[in-house]
C-alpha cells in the first residue's frame, strides 16, 4: 500500500493511466527573437502538441528553459498550459532550486492549476542524503501539489532516502536521469508498491529498452517536443515488442541525434528547439546561456530529422 494523500493518489493514478498509453511530453518554452517570452506562439505550439496524445505533459521544465524563466513568465506558461490541457491529461510543472523559492514556484503553479510538480535539482551545491529529504520536506510542507522528485546532477538518492521520501504523503514519483540501472533497481525495490519512476535520461529512448529491464518502463521524451510522429512510433513498438522497429529507430535516428547532442554542452534543448523550428514550428530561439546551433551542426540536424521522419513515412513540415 503507497502512503500517498487522496488528493495525491488520484495524481499518481492518471499519471499511472497516461503514462502507460503515451509519452510523457516535456514542451519548449516560445521566445521571441529579442528573447522575450511569446505566450500566443506557445500557445499555438502547444496545442499541435496535445492533439499528439501523450500521457501527460510538463510545462516549465529542463526542456521549456524554466531556469531562463521569471516567475511571471512562469505563471503565464503554466496558466496557458492548464487552460490548453483542460483536464484531457495531468500537468506536471517544474519547480526547483533551493527550498524557499521551489516553493514560489509550487505555489504559482498550485494557483495556476497544476496537477502536480516536478522537483529539479537544487541550485550548485553537493548536499547529503538527509538535506536532500529535507528539502523535499520542507517543499511539500507549503504545498498542497502531489510532487515527484528528479535525481540528475548532484542529487542521488540512496534507497534509505528513498524509503523516507515515499512517506512524505504528497511525494509520488521519482524521475532518474543518472542512468546508473544498479542504483535504480535498488531503488524500485526500496519504494512502496505504486510509487512513480519514470525515465528522464537525456533523450531517453536511447536507454528505454535497458529502463524497463528494471522495472521503470515509462520516459520523457525530447523528440516529442518536435517530431511526435516519431516519439510516438518509438513508444508503440518498444510497447508491442516489435524489437526490429526500436532498433532501427535507434540506429537511424536516435544514435546520431544523440552523436550531434553531444557536441555542445546545451544542446540537449538547444538541438531540439532547433529541429521544431525546422519543421515550422513557433518556438523561437533558446535563452543565454544556452546558444542556437551554428549552420554546419544545423545541417547535419536537418539530415537527422528527415532521416528519422523517413523511417515513420512523415514530412518535415508540420500541417
Amino acid at each position: 500500500m503507497t502512503r500517498f494523500s487522496a488528493a495525491a493518489e488520484d495524481v499518481a493514478k492518471r499519471l499511472r493511466d497516461g503514462m502507460a498509453g503515451g509519452v510523457l511530453s516535456f514542451p519548449l518554452t516560445s521566445f521571441r527573437e529579442d528573447g522575450g517570452l511569446d505566450l500566443a506562439a506557445y500557445r499555438a505550439y502547444l496545442s499541435a502538441q496535445l492533439d499528439s496524445a501523450p500521457g501527460a505533459v510538463f510545462p516549465a521544465c529542463g526542456t521549456g528553459e524554466f531556469f531562463s524563466l521569471d516567475e511571471d513568465e512562469y505563471r503565464a506558461v503554466v496558466g496557458a498550459t492548464v487552460e490548453i490541457a483542460d483536464g484531457r491529461l495531468p500537468v506536471v510543472a517544474g519547480i526547483g532550486y533551493g527550498w524557499a523559492q521551489a516553493l514560489r514556484f509550487a505555489r504559482i503553479a498550485e494557483e495556476a492549476g497544476a496537477d502536480a510538480a516536478l522537483v529539479l535539482p537544487h541550485y550548485l551545491v553537493a548536499a547529503p542524503q538527509n538535506g536532500l529529504v529535507e528539502q523535499l520536506r520542507r517543499i511539500a510542507s507549503g504545498t498542497s501539489l502531489p510532487l515527484i522528485a528528479y535525481q540528475r546532477g548532484q542529487v542521488a538518492f540512496t534507497a534509505d532516502s528513498l524509503r523516507r521520501i515515499a512517506e512524505i504523503p504528497t511525494v509520488i514519483g521519482l524521475k532518474d536521469g543518472h542512468s546508473d540501472l544498479d542504483r535504480l533497481q535498488r531503488l524500485t525495490l526500496a519504494a512502496p508498491d505504486g510509487f512513480l519512476f519514470f525515465n528522464g535520461a537525456s533523450t531517453a529512448e536511447i536507454q528505454a529498452r535497458a529502463y524497463a529491464t528494471v522495472g521503470v518502463p515509462a520516459y520523457s521524451s525530447a523528440v516529442h517536443a518536435f517530431a511526435p510522429e516519431i516519439a510516438n512510433a518509438f513508444f508503440a513498438a518498444l510497447r508491442d515488442g516489435d524489437h526490429a522497429g526500436v532498433t532501427r529507430l535507434l540506429r537511424d535516428f536516435y544514435v546520431p541525434l544523440v552523436e550531434l547532442r553531444d557536441r555542445v554542452p546545451g544542446y540537449a534543448v538547444s538541438l531540439v528547439k532547433a529541429a521544431a523550428r525546422l519543421r515550422g514550428l513557433p518556438v523561437g530561439p533558446v535563452r543565454a546561456p544556452l546558444t542556437d546551433p551554428g549552420p554546419d551542426d544545423l545541417g547535419t540536424l536537418s539530415k537527422v530529422l528527415d532521416d528519422g521522419l523517413k523511417v515513420v513515412g512523415a514530412v518535415r513540415r508540420s500541417e
